[in-house]
């Protein structure tokens, strides 16, 4: 399994916006010049957050981006599914996909708990926490 780029970023520029103090937040310039991620690729990325109702932008278009809610209460999951569905395997979510889902299929219930854990996993660490490890772990660059 391999988190896409999308996710990577996501969780980046996240950090970010998490880590600005201003009330102005912070532009997509900075974003992208602090965390070596080009403008027109963090457009997709900046949608997809709005979209999934994680950042705003202070003042409308051109202006800053803050969380819309604490740091503490967006979880990597949220983050994660910003970008990609959770589908370990799509027999677990769909039973049309494969004949053997109607039957007796011997790996469905470990792909199910696989998939399962998957969520907890995400779902068990904040943005805050990310935040405050990357800080501990002076990974964070100002």
């Amino acid at each position: 399994m391999k988190v896409n780029t999308k996710v990577r970023y996501g969780l980046r520029t996240m950090i970010e916006i998490a880590d600005c103090k201003s009330s102005e937040g912070i532009l997509q310039k900075e974003i992208a010049q602090k965390q070596l991620i080009s403008v027109k690729y963090l457009d997709y990325i900046i949608s997809a957050l709005k979209l999934k109702g994680l950042i705003r932008n202070v003042a409308g278009k051109g202006s800053g981006y803050v969380l819309t809610r604490p740091a503490d209460q967006i979880t990597m999951l949220d983050i994660y599914t910003a970008f990609e569905p959770i589908l370990i395997v799509q027999c677990i979510t769909d039973d049309s996909f494969c004949e053997r889902s109607l039957m007796c299929c011997c790996a469905k219930s470990y792909w199910k708990e696989f998939h399962q854990k998957f969520v907890e996993i995400l779902a068990s660490k904040n943005l805050e926490q990310i935040l405050q490890e990357a800080k501990d772990n002076i990974v964070f660059q100002k």
